[in-house]
């Protein structure tokens, strides 16, 4: 069970997402590939933050990673990127704190005009560190009520959550958020992954 990346951002009300906070474990991807894949946990977050309603939650599959999404009523929403043996559970715990934490650290009318970095959130490094282990995370936290009140939707890939029509790949190729040679590792990993399909 692995977590790669806690974010932390703001979804404006005409939809626009901006990022307020973000850590990052890549240690588990070659030294080359860790700034393209930073880059695209960042891309993901977004989009799929854009496309979650507010108040609501969903978790994201998309190849051996989830992408865990909670958009609160006040906008401000986090995103956990995991392998898919991390529990749903523990995610949107994780998020709830995060998320509840950082309200406490940066006042409501920085969230819309304000950069990563801006408002201080060390707590997310230790977040990260900390719920790597999901057992002894969960056994410190108790699960809210709204967890069990929620419905936390799965969807099978990222295509699902994107409109009827567009593609991952259109929106990887119009993004001014990736640089082209993110956009030149998503075409080489997408063909190395399609090479290895088991009938």
């Amino acid at each position: 069970m692995k977590l790669y990346c806690i974010e932390v951002l703001f979804k404006d009300s005409n939809g626009k997402v901006r990022l307020l906070a973000a850590t990052h474990d890549l240690q588990s991807f070659g030294y080359f590939q860790r700034s393209s894949v930073k880059e695209f946990m960042d891309f993901t977050s977004k989009i799929i933050v854009e496309r979650t309603a507010i108040c609501s939650r969903s978790s994201v599959k998309e190849q051996e990673y989830i992408c865990h999404v909670y958009v609160r009523s006040d906008s401000l929403a986090g995103v956990v990127i995991g392998d898919h043996e991390y529990p749903n559970r523990v995610a949107h715990t994780l998020l709830n704190k995060v998320l509840d934490d950082f309200t406490n650290k940066g006042p409501k009318a920085q969230w819309s005009i304000s950069n990563p970095g801006d408002i201080p959130f060390k707590e997310l490094d230790e977040y990260l560190s900390k719920y790597q282990d999901p057992k002894s995370a969960d056994a410190m936290t108790k699960i809210q009520s709204e967890l069990d009140e929620t419905k936390i939707i799965l969807h099978n890939t990222i295509e699902a959550v994107l409109d009827r029509h567009e593609k991952l790949d259109n929106l990887i190729e119009k993004s001014d958020g990736l640089s082209m040679q993110s956009k030149a590792f998503y075409k080489t990993a997408k063909k190395t992954n399609s090479c290895c399909v088991i009938l």
